[in-house]
């Protein structure tokens, strides 16, 4: 049994409790206290972290530095007898930044509190990372015989970045290449009592695409204001996006993810769920206002709308000429920016305000991209607005299904849209099915504090998630 007890006077986990923590959650605790806030990331201290752990047991290690200094991908490969295409397991080892003052703990000092592991990272995605690692650590540790290889990828820039795993690719494909691939995406939901009511496997992302808004007006002395005020347009415009949702868009998987919901949710849930997927206009307007007061069930099923960057003036005694605004969609696969255009025109309906694609430039502040950079990460991102579902039908698939109902008896095992993006497009572009979990079960609680304040994950479901893909790599990769 482990202490979860804080050291007094600090905020990091002491020695002894540390010692007491199951080898997942101080695996967890060791690569939260390693600062890969993305800018700039630093990854490479992640990578050598990970090449102490994996190196002694008989992996093959590559650790792939980027033109960055302090930014590298981490590779480690498990022989098996090449009887079959590797088994990939791929985890991001860079977070996103913090606002220190609005945390209770030290958000990288891998605070171990109430059961739980507190820190950036901790659910996305590090928390993933260390079951993924763990679950590859004990095959090797069990001298498991297998029949393909295993590789296991800590990767970099996951969270914003030129150097993320499309960049790999292009690069050392030779050393990631496999027929499936295990990522970040689905998830295990339990409720308060702690009971695991679902777990959703994605099997595609949504994409993303950023429109900017221009309004114009006449630049003149703030002494003399003019009706046509540039960044009263702008509000305007933004006003009416404001009072304005997209309508709910499913696809075949998420027609699966609503169908197994309604099967396990209490009433009145359970029918706004089967209305949801119903042909009557009027059931699904009642279904989707209610189902929508979950903002992540809101997300799965449109694109979403969400302003992310606002620019305008210049001068403290000047009206600006413009004013401009970036909107950033999650769309669902196949929408394309000419759809969003049209809609948006009809929200807004205002000549004066010029509705265009942002270019990946404007959508990174204080970015360096050369305009070769730029062309790819554009190309990327069109591939990606058309990549085809991972199949339901192959043998990575069934095993992690099989495996989270013998680890969860008590879940739903469901297909699954990601409601936001991942590293996976690497692969899913050159058709190779790819898989996303997060491998531990999370209440609501839990998920609203991702990329939030205080964010956490409980030990209990890290260790029961080390089972869960152990299980899952067994059925794939053992002979």
């Amino acid at each position: 049994m482990f202490r979860r007890l804080l050291c007094l006077g600090t905020v990091a986990v002491c020695t002894a409790c540390a010692a007491d923590l199951p080898p997942v959650a101080q695996l967890l605790v060791e690569l939260i206290r390693l600062d890969t806030s993305n800018p700039p990331g630093n990854e490479g201290k992640a990578a050598e972290y990970l090449k102490t752990k994996f190196a002694p047991l008989g992996f093959e290690i590559d650790i792939i530095q980027t033109p960055q200094a302090g930014k590298a991908h981490f590779i480690a490969r498990l022989r098996g007898d090449g009887s079959k295409k590797p088994v990939l397991l791929a985890a991001h080892s860079d977070v996103v930044g913090v606002e220190r003052e609005k945390w209770s703990v030290d958000p990288f000092a891998g605070v171990v509190k109430d059961g739980y592991v507190l820190g950036r990272g901790a659910i996305d995605f590090k928390g993933g990372l260390a079951v993924f690692a763990q679950a590859v650590l004990n095959i090797a540790k069990n001298k498991v015989p297998l029949k393909r290889d295993i590789i296991f990828l800590s990767e970099a820039d996951e969270e914003g970045g030129l150097y993320n795993t499309r960049w790999l690719a292009d690069r050392a494909w030779d050393k990631i290449d496999c027929e499936f691939s295990l990522n970040e995406g689905g998830w295990i939901v339990k409720d308060k009592a702690g009971k695991v009511l679902y777990a959703s496997i994605s099997t595609a992302d949504k994409s993303g695409i950023s429109l900017k808004l221009t309004a114009k007006g006449t630049s003149t002395h703030s002494s003399m204001p003019r009706p046509d005020n540039a960044i009263y347009t702008l509000a305007k415009a933004l006003a009416a996006l404001s009072e304005y949702d997209t309508k709910p868009k499913l696809t075949p998987e998420t027609r699966q993810f609503f169908s197994a919901l309604g099967e396990v949710s209490p009433e009145p849930m359970a029918t706004h769920f089967r209305n949801l997927l119903s042909d009557d206009p009027a059931k699904v307007a009642v279904a989707d206002k209610y189902i929508s007061e979950d903002t992540l069930l809101h997300a799965i099923m449109r694109n979403t709308i969400a302003p992310v960057l606002m620019n305008a003036g210049f001068r403290g005694n000047v009206i600006p000429g413009s004013a401009e605004a970036t909107i950033n969609f999650r769309t669902i696969p196949g929408t394309t920016p000419e759809e969003l255009i049209e809609e948006l025109q009809g929200v807004i309906k205002d000549p004066r305000v010029e509705i265009t694609v942002a270019s990946m430039r404007s959508m990174a502040p204080g970015a360096t991209m050369t305009p070769e950079q730029t062309k790819q990460m554009e190309e990327m991102m069109r591939a990606s607005r058309n990549s085809k579902p991972s199949p339901q039908d192959n043998e990575l698939y069934k095993a992690l299904a099989k495996s989270l109902s013998e680890v969860y008896p008590t879940t739903k095992v469901t297909p699954y849209l990601f409601q936001a993006g991942t590293d996976s497009g690497a692969w899913r572009m050159r058709g190779i099915p790819v898989y996303g979990i997060y491998p531990y079960p999370i209440d609501h609680e839990d998920l609203k504090r991702m990329h939030g304040n205080d964010e956490r994950v409980p030990i209990s479901s890290l260790e029961s998630g080390v089972d869960l893909i152990y299980k899952t790599l067994l059925a794939v990769a053992a002979k």
